[in-house]
Formats: structure tokens, sequence, C-alpha cells
């Protein structure tokens, strides 16, 4: 896909990857929604380097986990850019919580993380299909982790939701096929706000590196950009770990 005048809805844009994510196709000529549900500051402030420097975008809050507000994002899209041609499912949160620890595993905390990580992403597919199958194109990207492959991760639940993600993306690449790619994104070690405070935690969790380095958001979001621009590619989880996982 062309990224040109192409109308993207990427999801918790305010910060981190989605920031990264937000501005890369901005500059590449994308039409993009900066969604976003508390980082409301955040958000705004990326609206203003993307039309600073001649871009077109817009923020809008919605809380992924409660489809009403995802489909009214969807609408307010349609209603100012006409369409929408690609989807970056993002948004996501966490919990740290030590592997071990079983008990402070809740069913308050299990809830939370599926209905946003994995529940709230399938809102957002459900949403904007419509609107890519009438025109015959679209691509989605899902954020994963390499918590879900190994297993390793701020928690259990957390790495449970993104190993769904990955196995959802495959079930969606088929379900959606042909008109509709879609991809996910694997990122093993990123550095964000998320670990702060938890650095030492995070360097533990990644383990012996072999290129000895923490990924950045913007390596992720140009991993994003390569999925989202390839057209032969479809249902496949891309680990971006530095080695990580080897």
């Amino acid at each position: 896909m062309e990224l040109a005048n192409k109308s993207i809805i990427i999801t918790g844009a305010g910060t981190g990857v989605g920031k990264a994510t937000a501005l890369k196709l901005a500059s590449e000529g994308a039409k993009v929604v900066i969604n976003y549900n508390k980082s409301a500051n955040d958000a705004e402030d990326v609206v203003r380097q993307i039309k600073e420097q001649g871009g077109a975008a817009f923020s809008f809050k919605a809380d992924v986990a409660k489809e009403e507000e995802v489909i009214k994002m969807v609408s307010k899209t349609i209603e100012l850019y006409g369409t929408v041609d690609g989807l970056v499912n993002n948004a996501s949160i966490t919990a740290q919580i030590s592997m071990g620890d079983l008990n402070s595993v809740t069913d308050r905390i299990w809830n939370e993380l599926f209905d946003v990580n994995v529940k709230g992403m399938f809102h957002c597919v459900k949403a904007v299909v419509p609107y890519m199958k009438q025109q015959e194109s679209g691509v989605i990207i899902n954020m994963g982790s390499v918590a879900g492959v190994t297993g390793i991760g701020s928690s259990i639940p957390y790495a449970a939701t993104k190993s769904a993600i990955h196995a959802m993306t495959r079930s969606l690449a088929i379900a959606l096929a042909p008109e509709i790619r879609v991809n996910a994104i694997a990122p093993g070690a990123v550095d964000t706000r998320w670990w702060a405070g938890n650095e030492e935690k995070m360097y533990k969790l990644a383990g012996n590196i072999p290129l000895k380095r923490i990924s950045t958001p913007n390596d992720i979001a140009e991993s994003i950009i390569f999925q989202m621009t390839q057209s032969s590619i479809t249902g496949q989880t891309f680990i971006v770990d530095n080695g990580q996982t080897l």
C-alpha cells in the first residue's frame, strides 16, 4: 500500500511506539488519526507536530475496550477523511507482576488486560473492516510482543494477551483475505515510559541480547511501515527484538 493520502488510525498514539508510528506515517503523506484514552495533552502535541510539518492529523479520545467509543472514532474518521485505509492496533496496557506471584493476578487484572489488549483490538478491527471491504483494500497491524512467544514478560496475563493477539492475527488474515492484509509486530524490550522506574526488570527480562541494544519506538515504527507497504505479507508476526529470543 502506498502511504500518500491514505487514512490511517493509530490507537494509543500519544506516546511511545504509537507516537513514533504516527509521525512516520504522516511524514510519508498519510492522513492520521491520533487515538488516545488518557494522554490528551500528548496526543494534541503529536497532532501539532504533524500539522507543523504540513501533514494532516486529528486526535480522538476513545477507550478501545468500549466498542461504542471505537465506532464513534471510526465514524469521525470517515466523516473527515472519507475512508479508512489502515489501522495500527497499538493501544495496550500491562501490569507489573512478578512471574511467580500468582496470588497478585486477580480476576480484575485478567479482565482489564484482555478487555484492552485483545477485545479492544478486535473492536477496532470490526469497526474498520466494512469500509475496507467496500473499497476492497486495507491493512491492519496488531501490536504483539515477544512475551507472547516466550511466555516471559511484565506479567503472566500480559504474555497471555499477546499470545492471543498473535493467534488472532493469523485468524483475521485468513478471514479477511484477499482484500485486507493483517499482520503483527512482536517487539522485544523497547525503551518507552512503560518501563520508567522498572528499567532493571526490563534488562533482566531481556537477558543477553546479541545486538547489545534496546529497541527505540522508531525501530518498531519502521517495522510497522514495512508491513504496511509490502503487499505480499499477511498473517505474519515479525519479531523485532535485537536477537533477544535467540
